[in-house]
């Protein structure tokens, strides 16, 4: 009968490992649970008449060449499939394998894979994962560690999936609220382009026909129209210089953090842009600290993943004032970049010892200011835009119609 060596979790919180002969992975982890301990980790060792103990490696042949990064999408729903099963009792080992065998090729599938290979090799779940940071990034790593040190992984990878769920849900609803105004302003910028390649220039050859005298108006319409049709692949060019030259100022420490900055002043959109990183930080932070994560390597990951100079520099003075023994809302009243409310309800959670249950109503807070500035700044940007356009084409009429209207006057007399 197969041994099964196993590391598990006693009613005490007591690491225990040992090993069991049963059957297949399911019977083991039956017999470990009548044992009453709690599974943490399940391997499979081959008989004493194999050779070298181990299983040979297969992962390499059943990898397939994928373009493109790791899903977000994918991870979550990764994560979450990964927590049920958990829940419902199967062996880490045996819930990787279900996991990677129903997943379609992707970048995830391949790390999967390796991860599967590894942990039957006896390493750590958060040790194998660790190993593929474009997959599982700190945050992900850090939490599945404190779930293993804790013996609960199950509601760790709970609390991971929800967290994972609530930032698809906010980067989808910004997402889902910028795709109206960009593909309005697309069609504007396409209907403006075709009126000055295809029909400014057969007004143009009516004047000269005629012999009019133009307005400074009509001169400079037609200027226009000269240089879209002669340079009209400027027009997507200008947009991706701008993206480009963006890129080469954050190449600097110093440049990256003006560019943030600067982002965090302009109206409704810097607004916008601080709620959102404080809804995303303080819920980082609330889970890794209800996970059981260290305060410091809590604060280090959420100053790593603000995605702000600004926010890193304000969590690099709160990470300082707690190895100094001080408090977390001190350095954060003293940047002035989040509401007093923020700052209120964190003090009362470090006070009363209940600062993972402050943070995410501080994010579940945010997250509908979030909602309602987007709301907003939709509202906003619709009345801009029919002003932008009714000027554009109102300016184009007035300036055709000028030397008509002359031309008009010029053969009633």
């Amino acid at each position: 009968m197969p041994l099964f060596k196993f590391e598990a979790m006693d009613t005490t919180g007591t690491e225990v490992k040992d090993s069991v002969e049963a059957g297949n992975e399911e019977e083991a982890s039956q017999k470990i649970k009548a044992m009453g301990y709690f599974v943490t980790k399940l391997t499979a060792i081959q008989g004493k008449g194999a050779k070298g103990g181990k299983k040979k490696k297969t992962g390499k042949s059943r990898k397939t060449f994928v373009m493109g990064g790791v899903s977000q999408k994918g991870l979550t729903i990764f994560t979450r499939q990964l927590s049920t099963l958990q829940d419902a009792g199967l062996p880490v080992l045996r819930s990787l394998r279900i996991l990677e065998k129903q997943m379609k090729p992707s970048a995830l599938k391949n790390s999967l894979i390796d991860v599967v290979e590894d942990v039957e090799s006896g390493m750590t779940l958060s040790e194998s994962m660790a190993k593929h940071p474009k997959c599982f990034d700190r945050l992900y790593v850090n939490m599945v560690r404190a779930g293993e040190a804790g013996g609960a992984l199950e509601v760790i990878l709970q609390r991971l999936a929800e967290f994972k769920e609530k930032s698809q849900s906010l980067k989808k609803k910004i997402i889902g609220a910028m795709i109206y105004p960009a593909v309005v302003i697309f069609v504007a910028v396409a209907i403006l382009v075709f009126i000055m390649v295809m029909i400014i220039p057969k007004f143009k050859k009516i004047f000269e026909e005629f012999g009019l005298q133009l307005p400074w108006a009509t001169k400079t319409l037609i200027n226009i129209s000269n240089w879209t049709a002669s340079y009209w692949y400027w027009i997507p060019l200008f947009p991706l210089g701008i993206y480009i030259m963006l890129k080469l100022i954050r190449l600097t420490k110093a440049g990256n953090y003006a560019l943030d900055r600067m982002s965090l002043w302009i109206p409704v959109v810097g607004t916008l842009i601080e709620k959102t990183i404080v809804a995303r930080t303080m819920r980082t932070l609330g889970t890794l600290v209800s996970s059981g994560v260290p305060i410091l390597e809590a604060l280090s990951i959420v100053r790593d993943t603000a995605n702000n100079a600004v926010f890193e520099k304000m969590f690099q003075r709160v990470l300082e004032s707690i190895r100094e023994g001080d408090t977390i809302a001190d350095p954060l009243r003293q940047s002035r970049l989040v509401d007093a409310m923020v700052v209120n309800m964190i003090e009362v959670g470090e006070e009363t010892g209940d600062l993972d249950t402050m943070l995410y109503k501080v994010a579940d807070f945010y997250d509908e200011e979030v909602d309602n500035t987007v709301k907003a700044l939709l509202s906003l940007l619709e009345p801009i835009m029919i002003v932008f356009l009714g000027g554009a084409i109102g300016g184009i009429v007035i300036s055709l119609f000028l030397p008509l209207v002359k031309l008009l006057e010029g053969l009633s007399k």
